[in-house]
């Protein structure tokens, strides 16, 4: 009996794991032109920032 469920786990489960990626890479959702558009502003936002990115507080 343990032989038959060992079977199953590493025949199946593999098995399993492909169909639950390959769900989960379907349902992925792309972004649209409106989002794209807006994804792009804030990269530019972000690195139009000064150099060293934050400015740096000190605290004594």
């Amino acid at each position: 009996m343990a032989d038959k469920l060992w079977f199953i786990i590493v025949a199946l489960g593999p098995v399993l794991l492909g169909i639950v990626i390959a769900y989960g890479l379907m349902r992925r959702r792309r972004l649209g032109a409106a989002e794209k558009l807006r994804q792009e502003e804030a990269v530019e936002r972000l690195y139009d920032k000064p150099e060293g990115g934050r400015q740096t507080t000190f605290r004594q």
